[in-house]
């Protein structure tokens, strides 16, 4: 899992990397491709 301040080039690695909440941490996740998986902060 990567760790950056800004998810916004992640989000674009993979067509299937979704952006989420979790306990207040935005989460890059990608189902199909389970390595494209980022944390904010």
């Amino acid at each position: 899992m990567k760790v950056r301040n800004s998810l916004k080039s992640l989000k674009s690695r993979h067509r299937d990397c979704r952006v989420i909440r979790r306990k207040g941490r935005l989460l890059v996740i990608n189902k199909t491709q389970r390595r494209f998986k980022a944390r904010q902060g």
